[in-house]
């Protein structure tokens, strides 16, 4: 904090701070968790109004949304916790970023067939479509929400200059 004797930046309003363009964007946990939240809603719902699956357009803001909303979130505040020196953010962004999004898939998955084998024992959801679609829907939001997640995370570190 700085001290009264200091001077603050003279930031007037309507401008903003300077910035470098070297300067990557921020990566701020909620905007990501929204993102991962809004974007496959929206397009599994445009799916759904496209081929007439009314049952797409429901588990396009539930179980498709939903797993996204929370991979997002638990991806990204892992990420957030690791140090600048850490592997992952030294790793080259392309494996790092398959690396996340196939091990995200691979717990997805398991939870989706455990889900799958265990929810139609309960006699409410019996008869509903909805438990077989979770094979799916959680393996592939999961892939695409910690894919997202971890590459801009990564985009959102300063770059290293390297030595020559």
């Amino acid at each position: 904090m700085p001290s009264r004797t200091q001077q603050r930046p003279d930031i007037t309003p309507g401008t903003a701070p300077e910035t470098t363009p070297d300067t990557p964007p921020r990566f701020v946990l909620w905007r990501e968790v929204l993102i991962a939240y809004v974007a496959p809603a929206a397009m599994a719902t445009a799916g759904g109004f496209a081929t007439g699956q009314s049952e797409l357009r429901i588990a396009a803001l539930t179980t498709i949304a939903g797993t996204s909303a929370l991979v997002a979130t638990l991806v990204g505040l892992r990420h957030r916790r690791r140090s600048a020196d850490s592997w992952a953010a030294r790793g080259p962004v392309p494996l790092l970023a398959l690396a996340f999004g196939l091990g995200c898939a691979a717990l997805a998955l398991g939870v989706g067939l455990a889900a799958a084998e265990l929810l139609p024992r309960i006699p409410a959801l019996a008869d509903s479509p909805w438990p077989d679609r979770l094979r799916i829907d959680l393996p592939l939001s999961a892939a695409i929400a910690a894919t997202m997640t971890t590459w801009r995370w990564r985009a959102s570190l300063p770059r290293r200059r390297r030595a020559r």
